[in-house]
């Protein structure tokens, strides 16, 4: 926990930190959020802040909006660390807020990546939320519905913040040259062009940009006249390789498996292996992968290629067996085969039918005619009365029901016309077919009797 009068700005600071801005007019970006006439400027203009979320990816401003918060609205600012924040400490500075409050002082709690607060430490926070003995902010860059706990969750608002743009990022580099928080006391020549360079490996965050921005010039070559000449070689020199954005436990994480799913239902091969490529480049656990790939291989495949699951079992072993790097290649085996079979979803649609009749109808009885009787009371019962032995049938079908009698007549696995189901289709219709002239058969004899 850390708790400190806002925005101090000792020259030892970093770069982003001393050009952090102090008012809501220096804010570049979230102009959905802060513009004119938009919600949250209302929010903090007329006072009114109440308990919230901040979710976006880094270096958009999460931090920045909460200390522009609590000094707008003249509040006492703390801040929370996951780290070095216990529950006794939380509950400790949540005293102070309540002895606060009864003097007229609103407190503003900060907490910095919420979501990696376990959730005895969330559930700390709760009760003083909720009695308005403070007004929570919380900062992540997972989404809320995974990472926050649906109690506390409920009692805030969440406002999600925006990747700043190429221009947004631009806007800030050059603020940094001109201002005198950042190199305005000195004399930078920098090209507009390795500005874009800059902006462009900074995806978005503009922290990353400014820290950059800031090794770039304190590396930079200086003149007799004391100017500070950037070149594109030395840009290329301080600019090791992007990193890919990829959080193994974050949203990203289900955006490109999710990217990765729908590309091989969509049978392109192409962006199949590139989004293997993001995970795998990234550190994506290769077994969790093939894991998804087996589940692919029946709920898109299925009967239309019985070879599809065998596949997937086979790669899944061959990455257990040898890992990373070596196990790419079976992987991007699995994903490309998958994306040239032949789909079908039949035997997930067949068991969402079925499963959502057996979550409505849990009590219906098993049909004497199957079930076991093993014992001679169960007999004189009835079990098992009239069972037909399919094997021992001349062409192995008999005209017996196994639904229940409510259920009699419902379809739920419907084969398509793809790949192997073709074979199956005509040998489903062949068997309700027997099934119907059988039954005719049955019923005339019964009658005739």
């Amino acid at each position: 926990m850390y708790q400190s009068s806002l925005f101090e700005k000792p020259m030892s600071e970093p770069l982003a930190s001393r050009m952090r801005p102090t008012k809501l007019s220096e804010v570049v970006g979230q102009t959905h959020l802060i513009g004119e006439n938009k919600i949250l400027r209302k929010i903090i203009e007329s006072d009114n802040v109440t308990s919230m979320i901040f979710w976006g990816p880094p270096g958009v401003g999460k931090t920045t909006l909460a200390r522009i918060i609590a000094h707008e609205t003249k509040s006492e600012f703390i801040t929370f660390s996951a780290v070095t924040s216990g529950i006794k400490e939380i509950k400790k500075v949540m005293e102070e807020a309540e002895n606060n409050k009864k003097i007229g002082i609103k407190t503003i709690v900060f907490v910095d990546e919420i979501h990696r607060f376990n959730k005895a430490q969330q559930d700390a926070f709760l009760p003083y939320v909720e009695k308005g003995s403070i007004v929570l902010i919380g900062a992540t860059t997972e989404n809320p519905s995974f990472e926050i706990n649906n109690a506390l969750l409920s009692r805030c608002r969440v406002f999600v913040l925006k990747e700043l743009s190429k221009d947004d990022i631009l806007t800030l580099l050059k603020r940094a040259i001109q201002d005198e928080r950042g190199f305005g006391k000195e004399k930078v020549e920098i090209s507009e062009e390795n500005l874009e360079i800059i902006a462009a490996f900074s995806n978005g965050d503009a922290r990353s940009a400014l820290t950059t921005l800031d090794m770039i010039i304190t590396n930079a070559q200086i003149n007799k006249d004391g100017t500070i000449k950037v070149t594109e070689e030395q840009i290329e020199e301080c600019l090791t390789k992007k990193t890919l954005l990829y959080d193994k436990n974050g949203e990203e994480h289900y955006n490109i498996i999710s990217a990765l799913h729908k590309s091989m239902r969509n049978s392109d091969p192409d962006a199949a292996v590139y989004w293997l490529a993001r995970m795998l480049e990234a550190g994506e656990d290769p077994l969790y992968i093939a894991r998804r790939i087996t589940r692919f291989a029946s709920e898109d495949i299925g009967l239309a290629d019985t070879n599809a699951l065998n596949v997937a079992i086979n790669v899944y072993q061959a990455c257990h067996f040898i890992g990373m790097p070596e196990c790419n290649v079976h992987l991007a085996e699995a994903v490309i085969y998958m994306s040239l079979a032949p789909k079908s979803n039949s035997c997930d649609v067949a068991y969402q039918k079925a499963s959502s009749d057996a979550k409505k109808m849990l009590a219906e009885p098993v049909p004497l005619i199957i079930r076991n009787a093993p014992t001679k009371l169960m007999k004189d019962l009835n079990y098992g009365k009239g069972y037909q032995f399919a094997q021992d049938k001349k062409d192995k079908l008999t005209t017996m029901d196994c639904l229940p009698p409510s259920l009699l007549g419902k379809n739920y696995y419907t084969p398509s016309t793809q790949g192997n189901e073709v074979r199956f289709k005509q040998r489903l219709e062949q068997i309700k077919e027997w099934k119907r002239l059988h039954k005719i058969e049955e019923q005339k004899k019964t009658t005739n009797s």
